[in-house]
C-alpha cells in the first residue's frame, strides 16, 4: 500500500511542477503557455483560471499524500528508517564520512 501511494505521491509532484513552470507569472517569467499557443483552445483569463484550478487541486492532493505517508510510516521501529525499506530487509547501518586513523 505504501509503495502504491509513494507511486501516485511521485506522479503528482512531477505534475505539480509542471503546472506551476506553465503558468505566467506577473513579470513574464518561465511562462510557457502564452495565448499563441493555448490562444486559440481557450482565452487568455480561461487558461489561468484552468491552472490556477489545477495547481490548487495537485496541491491539495501533494498535501494529503504527504501526511498520509508520514502517518503510515509513524509506527516502524527505528528512527533511521525510510518509507522505501522492506521490513524484512534491514540493513545495518554504518556511519559515513571518511575513516580518519588515530594515534
Amino acid at each position: 500500500m505504501t509503495t502504491v501511494l509513494l507511486i501516485i505521491h511521485l506522479f503528482v509532484t512531477i505534475a505539480l511542477i509542471g503546472v506551476v513552470l506553465i503558468q505566467r507569472s506577473e513579470g513574464g517569467g518561465l511562462g510557457i503557455g502564452s495565448s499563441q499557443g493555448m490562444g486559440s483552445f481557450m482565452g487568455g483569463r480561461g487558461t489561468a483560471n484552468l491552472l490556477t484550478r489545477t495547481t490548487a487541486i495537485l496541491g491539495t492532493l501533494f498535501f494529503a499524500l504527504s501526511l498520509t505517508l508520514a502517518l503510515m510510516n509513524r509506527g516502524t521501529v527505528g528512527a533511521n528508517r525510510s518509507v522505501l525499506d522492506a521490513p524484512a530487509a534491514q540493513a545495518p547501518v554504518v556511519p559515513a564520512g571518511p575513516s580518519v586513523p588515530t594515534r
